[in-house]
């Protein structure tokens, strides 16, 4: 590695790659999302359509990776907001990353079921 690059590979760099993604993906999603309920106001109908390609397993799965988007988002916001704001947290921000990592799958294991259980009941059954 070059001497004087910023980029270090570690954990906070992935975790700050992480946030951004994460942000990119959710602002999308909220566009996409104002552009079909505005789709009502044009034509009924063609909402009702796009609503209906909503209930597809493939569509179950991607909104549990919203889920895990905005999940992630809003607890590594928490720390960025400790690591800048508390003076033991630049010291303390590796920690905080992994802390925030373990919560995130533990709510994301617990979020599974409720979650996915359209697709898992429409491909396993009831």
């Amino acid at each position: 590695m070059p001497a004087g690059t910023l980029y270090r590979g570690r954990e906070g760099m992935w975790s700050w790659v992480a946030h951004r993604v994460t942000g990119v993906l959710i602002f999308f999603f909220l566009f996409v999302h104002v552009l079909d309920t505005a789709l009502v106001r044009v034509s009924p109908e063609a909402y009702d359509e796009v609503v209906a390609t909503y209930k597809t397993p493939i569509v179950n799965v991607m909104e549990y990776g919203l889920v895990a988007a905005i999940l992630f988002h809003a607890l590594n916001g928490l720390r960025v907001i400790a690591v800048d704001f508390w003076s033991k947290g630049p010291r303390y921000q590796k920690q905080m990353l992994w802390s925030v990592v373990m919560v995130w799958a533990l709510l994301m294991a617990g979020a599974f079921y409720p979650v996915l259980q359209h697709t898992l009941r429409t491909l396993f059954g009831s």
